[in-house]
């Protein structure tokens, strides 16, 4: 019986083309300016048009300054040059969400946000985090440039169908322990290539009572976990997300669109090539402490002996990173000093994100020396989050309140803004890899409380020692 993967699979195959390849129909399209410009200027090299305009969208997010009173500018070197191609490229009968767009934002956030990406749905996005939006039910995954130009001109796009995985998360999660405690541990504990090959469903309890913002999360890890996708199951708290957002269905046809995605869960003998089970009862709050998602530990754990890994490739990894961090074995994380906090990115940007953050901040004072930055992932949070007073409360504290944007996710790796060389900071971030935010920055994951926590420390800190303030 399928899976939830294999009956989106199966509702979009318009022709098998041998091989293991399939001709596979595209829901949605996002464009965002560094991969959509590059699309653009293709398709009108080779005089191409758009088969289903309405059906693509398009914002900016990657290269585009975050600081308040930003203009069309970048640091990014060539940074402009995306802008500019994009903008001016861009067909008027795209819905374009412009810099001074009030639906302008990190493309992962807003696709949900907004209701453009829905159960069911096959959608895709110049990006390798796209698998994001798998949390409301969709197939959606990162394409090159060459695939989304083909979505453009066909609306069609030619894959391999992947093998299929199922992690079951049970228990409940203690307080301070969020989802991206969750997605950090799981790769850590099964590698970041254990999801390689699979389309990777998050299910079991732990994940039914997760809100929207934590399923998010999840699925936007799964590409550091090496999934092709990370996707959960459609229910009633989906359901209630997606209610009346700009471009979910309105009157008769959501009630339609409800019942057909109450269908769309795998059945219940469906069969998994993998199946993965994961307690969450004893879960700490978790931090990264190499180059690496899967260099990760409990907040109260150690810096691990390379000597200690499974293999000869996993050691020599482990052994760079310890050389990068400038770290040695058996060192404790709690209470290492940092310069830099960050709060942002397609994984922790959300309105949820941003309370829990704010809980620990409110009434607290962002130690001397770090420098502490927060980026909404959209427009539309950023004001919501100043509606409820929550920019108050970081500004309050010491954190610098910015306009939305991927900021010192992206940018610090191609010559963007980036923390100062050589600095140790901790951020919400999905990627830790060398120099990614700034030349020879040590970069620590971690959840927004994690995060706020070690801002006030002034070193990495354990939440849960400290009260929250809601």
């Amino acid at each position: 019986m399928p899976t939830l993967f294999d009956k989106i699979w199966n509702d979009h195959v318009i022709a098998d083309l041998g091989d293991g390849a399939s001709l596979i129909h595209i829901d949605r399209h996002f464009l965002h300016e560094v991969s959509g410009a590059v699309s653009l200027k293709e398709l009108n090299r080779h005089n191409r048009t758009i088969r289903n305009p309405e059906l693509t969208f398009a914002t900016l997010d990657h290269v585009l300054e975050t600081v308040p009173g930003r203009g069309m500018t970048t640091r990014m070197p060539g940074g402009n040059d995306f802008l500019n191609e994009f903008t001016q490229r861009m067909p008027s009968n795209i819905r374009f969400f412009d810099l001074d767009n009030p639906r302008q934002g990190i493309v992962h956030v807003i696709a949900p946000e907004l209701g453009v990406a829905l159960p069911g749905m096959t959608f895709i996005c110049g990006d390798s985090h796209t698998c994001t939006v798998g949390a409301v039910g969709a197939f959606a995954w990162g394409v090159g440039t060459s695939d989304s130009e083909h979505a453009l001109v066909t609306q069609t796009i030619v894959q391999s169908k992947p093998k299929t995985m199922r992690v079951n998360f049970e228990g409940k999660l203690a307080p301070g322990v969020y989802a991206k405690d969750m997605i950090l541990a799981l790769i850590g504990r099964q590698g970041a290539g254990g999801g390689t090959g699979y389309a990777v469903e998050f299910a079991g309890s732990a994940i039914r009572s997760l809100p929207m913002a934590g399923r998010l999360t999840l699925c936007n890890m799964a590409v550091e976990f090496g999934g092709r996708t990370g996707i959960v199951a459609p229910d009633e708290i989906t359901f209630a997300y997606l209610k009346d957002r700009e471009f979910s269905p309105k009157g008769q046809a959501w009630d339609e669109a409800v019942a057909a995605w109450r269908k769309l869960p795998s059945d219940p003998d469906a069969k998994y090539d993998l199946e993965i089970t994961f307690d969450c009862a004893d879960l700490a709050p978790q931090v990264t402490w190499g180059t690496s998602p899967e260099h990760v530990v409990g907040i109260d754990g150690r810096v691990p002996d390379p000597s200690e890994a499974s293999n000869q490739v996993a050691r020599k990894s482990r052994e760079l990173a310890l050389t990068y961090a400038e770290l040695s074995p058996g060192t404790p994380l709690e209470g290492l000093s940092i310069s830099g906090a960050f709060i942002g990115s397609c994984t922790n940007s959300r309105l949820d994100d941003l309370r829990a953050a704010a809980n620990i901040l409110k009434g607290r004072k962002v130690a001397e020396g770090v420098t502490a930055i927060c980026v909404p992932g959209s427009t539309a949070v950023k004001h919501e989050a100043e509606s409820e007073g929550l920019d108050r409360i970081f500004k309050d504290a010491g954190f610098e309140w910015r306009e939305s944007g991927c900021s010192l996710c992206m940018s610090g790796a191609t010559g963007g803004e980036s923390f100062a060389k050589d600095a140790r900071v901790i951020a919400t971030t999905n990627r830790n890899f060398a120099d990614r935010q700034g030349p020879h920055v040590r970069s620590h994951l971690a959840s927004p409380i994690t995060v706020a926590a070690s801002a006030v420390a002034g070193a990495i800190a354990d939440p849960r020692k400290l009260e929250v303030r809601s």
